[in-house]
Order: structure tokens, then sequence, then C-alpha cells
């Protein structure tokens, strides 16, 4: 197995952020457990949204891909393979492989479908008999993060694209009775400015997560963010290597809480619980209760824990209900204050 070096441009490191900590918390969670769907970020510009986002990809393990292949396929995952592979495998033949960094990849505003599902060589198909495909993004992210910035300007069209991949972890292409499928598993992760528009409801409550950030407005830990980001700018390889230790760790505990995860239980009376939060807020379909009951899990993988308590139920459960609330125009309370308030009468009476 080989391992590849790219001198990419420095990034700047996970632990070194200050603040937002409900936006990186929802990030590790989906790291965790892909399968919690994802996160929407909404917030002010300038807020370091996408700098936190790349900073996640950046910390996280190198996986092992087979060499060749546009899939970024696992060699001993059979769902994660291409179908070329598949074949390769059942063949026996020796699949050679190395490391990469986990992918990361932006979806530009401008996409077009084409380019974010790939394309179908229909003329090499029919005169050649040979299926030709040209992979776009989804198969570019598969195992990595795919980044939507301003998600809330980008066609619904392609929103419902992405957010069936996520769902599904497969992208299927089909174009004059040809089809191809190829696995499609990554974490979505979306921002935007809620000034520039919302999200449709029923394309928001696809996300698993969402997490409000706002502008610090403590003098001092204004201060202390554009110390740290000064610090990086002038200096970027000093700063990675003040944080390396603290990278380090946080891999680790991310290595050891994926490990854990399948084994993490939740107790059915907690199960009652979250559903009944998501019954009193009046949360259409049960995706609500699926989510949280998938956070508080990672959760407590996260804090190495057997076992899912209270706790954890309440630090996710805003984050996975906020974005699922009905919205009632006469209301000036906040659907995370609303959720909170819920969750306080049902499961702190319940202590």
């Amino acid at each position: 197995m080989n391992k590849i070096h790219n001198q990419a441009r420095p990034v700047f490191p996970f632990t070194a952020i200050v603040g937002q900590e409900e936006m990186k918390l929802a990030l590790l969670l989906n790291v965790i457990d892909p399968k919690i769907g994802g996160v929407m970020i909404m917030g002010d510009r300038g807020t370091g949204k996408s700098t936190t986002i790349r900073a996640i990809a950046d910390l996280l393990p190198e996986i092992e891909v087979v060499v060749d292949d546009s899939f970024n396929s696992d060699p001993l995952n059979y769902d994660l393979m291409s179908d070329e592979v598949k074949q390769r495998v059942e063949r026996q033949a020796t699949l050679e492989t190395h490391l990469i960094k986990v992918p990361m990849i932006d979806l530009p505003l401008g996409a077009t479908e084409d380019r974010l599902c790939g394309t179908i060589d229909i003329e090499k198909a029919l005169n050649e008999g040979v299926k030709s495909f040209e992979p776009g993004l989804l198969a570019k992210a598969n195992r990595g993060i795919l980044y939507v910035d301003e998600v809330n300007l980008l066609d619904d069209h392609l929103v419902d694209i992405l957010l069936d991949s996520a769902a599904s972890g497969w992208n299927t292409v089909e174009r004059e009775g040809i089809s191809i499928r190829h696995p499609a598993r990554f974490v979505l992760v979306g921002s935007g400015n809620p000034e520039e528009g919302e999200l449709r409801p029923q394309l928001l409550d696809r996300f698993g997560m969402h997490a409000e950030i706002r502008t610090v407005k403590d003098p001092k830990l204004r201060v202390e963010i554009v110390e740290q980001r000064t610090k990086f700018d002038i200096n970027p390889s000093e700063c990675i290597e003040e944080f390396q230790d603290k990278q380090k760790t946080l891999k680790n505990k991310i290595l050891t809480a994926q490990e854990k995860l399948p084994y993490v239980i939740i107790d059915d009376f907690l199960r009652v619980k979250i559903s009944e939060v998501c019954a009193t807020l009046d949360v259409d379909g049960l995706r609500g209760d699926i989510v949280t009951n998938r956070a508080a899990k990672a959760f407590a993988a996260y804090q190495n824990k057997d076992e899912v308590d209270m706790e954890d139920i309440k630090t996710v459960i805003t984050l996975c209900l906020r974005h699922r609330l009905r919205k009632d125009p006469l209301e000036n309370i906040d659907s995370g204050t609303k959720v909170q308030q819920v969750v306080n009468d049902i499961l702190v009476s319940s202590l």
C-alpha cells in the first residue's frame, strides 16, 4: 500500500478555532456517524463557516482507496466499491491500494446536473456497446465531505439530488435506457446566510442537523479569534505545529468513537422521551426521532460512554429538531429556544 502526499495549501487547525461550539459539535457527530444525514449551517457572513468545514476535513484520518478508481472504492467494504472493483474482487484479482486524505469536494453554485451526477457517453455505448461514464462530483465525494456554500441559493432540483444521494449512499445516472449506479456515501454540509433566503421546509427537513451561528459579541473573544487567525496567516506551519498534539488527540478520539458507535445503547425509556418531545413540538414525520437517537449515540461514543444518558440527549436535540418545527408567523420565540423549553419540561420532569 502506497501513501500519497500532496503539497496542498495549509489548512487552519480545527482545534485552533475559537467559539462556534454548536457548529463544531454538529460536524464532529456527522463525521462519527455519517448516517445522521449531514448538517445545515446558517449564520452571518464572516463567522468562519467555510474555515471550520475545511478544518474538519483536514483533521480526519486518511482513507485507503483502490488505485486508479474514480469512486474512492474501499478495498474491504463491498458496499463502498464501484462495479468495476467488485468484478475484480469476484475474479479474485489483487487490488493495489494507497492512502489519501478524506476528499473535500466543493459544489459551485453554477453547477449543472451533469457536473454533479456524471455523464454517460451515449455515442460510445451505442456504437461500441461499452458503458462509458464520466464521473461527477458525487463520485469524487464518495467516503468524504461534500460542501455546498450558499445552499439556499442552489437550484431546488440539485438540492433534491444531493439529499437523495446523501440519504441512500448511491447515485444513479440514467440516459436513453442506459443506467449506471455507483456508491456516493458522503457527509453533506450546507451553509448559508438567512438574509439571502431560506431553504424550502421539505428540503430543510432532510438535513440531519441544523446549526445556527452568530457573530461573536464578546470583545475579548473577538480579539482572541483575530489573534489566532493573524498568527496563522503570518506563519501557518508554526500555528499547525502548535496545535499538532491537540489535532492528534481529537483524531484518535474520532477513530475511537467510530469503532465504539455500533455498541452504544440507548434505553427504551429515553427513546420514548425523545419521541414525546417530537410529538409535543408537532414535528412532522419520524426523521426527528431517528436523527436524535443517532446523534445521541454518536455523542455518547465521542465521550467514550457505553450508554446514552439524559445529558447527551439534551446536548444534541436542539441541533436535530430546530429546523423541523412549523413556522408560525405570529410567534416571536426562536425555534431553538422553543425546543429547549419543551425538552426541559419533558426530560427534566422525568428525572
